[in-house]
């Protein structure tokens, strides 16, 4: 199905709209906050997604290059969680991440805006970033084995990445893993993606997130980036 959202001034809806025309990027919405309800999206007053829940993500939307406001507000009311100013350039992706508390714990209500890098993977190998979204957990060590290979012994793939913290990519043969977050410094698991499967080209973002509500049991949520 093809994306049909345009943008030229006010909002309109065209169709045929494809990011391979110049001068258009793409933004895809992740719903990662463990204590907001589901929420509409609106780009410049116009509602471009609604209903989207927690642990959930849009596709890719194409925008032409600008400025927009895009707005937060509970599914089907005005009431507004958050507005955030979003610069789009031609040929970018973006992420943009709700995270934290919503009810005014600490850490609060946010919104992550990340530059996504869509580019195949060299040698037709897997490129995986990891977004550490769990508010309620520490600040944490991410590993990267093949299946249910001990962790005795092993350097974590990722150190100390902090509430927030986004890694780079990490470019990876095609292969069998398993992915194991734990509290820094230690190997106590937090969080086991267990089985990973890859593919020639793939990329993916791993993101780490709390139970709904808030706190433990954490999971992960793959974003689907390409192919």
């Amino acid at each position: 199905m093809k994306n049909v959202l345009c943008y030229l001034g006010a909002l309109v809806v065209c169709a045929g709209l494809s990011f391979a025309q110049s001068g258009n990027g793409r933004v895809r919405v992740v719903h990662a906050s463990p204590d907001a309800p589901a929420v509409d999206i609106y780009v410049n007053g116009g509602k471009v997604l609604e209903g989207l829940p927690f642990r959930e993500y849009s596709e890719y939307l194409p925008l032409p290059a600008g400025s927009y406001s895009v707005d937060i507000k509970v599914t089907g009311t005005a009431a507004l969680v958050k507005s955030v100013p979003v610069t789009v350039a031609a040929g970018k992706d973006y992420t943009a991440m709700a995270v934290g508390y919503a009810d005014g714990r600490a850490p609060g209500f946010d919104v992550m805006l990340l530059e996504d890098n869509n580019s195949l993977p060299a040698n037709n190998g897997v490129k995986l970033r990891v977004i550490h979204a769990a508010p309620g957990a520490p600040e944490v060590d991410v590993y990267l084995t093949t299946p249910f290979e001990t962790l005795s012994g092993k350097s974590p793939a990722l150190a100390g990445v902090p509430f927030k913290g986004a890694s780079g990519y990490l470019n990876v043969p095609t292969g069998m893993y398993q992915a194991r977050v734990a509290l820094a410094g230690t190997q106590s698991v937090a969080i086991d993606s267990h089985r990973l499967v890859t593919w020639n080209s793939m990329i993916r973002t791993i993101v780490a997130v709390d139970a709904t509500g808030g706190g433990a049991p954490f999971e992960l949520i793959a974003l689907p980036d390409l192919n």
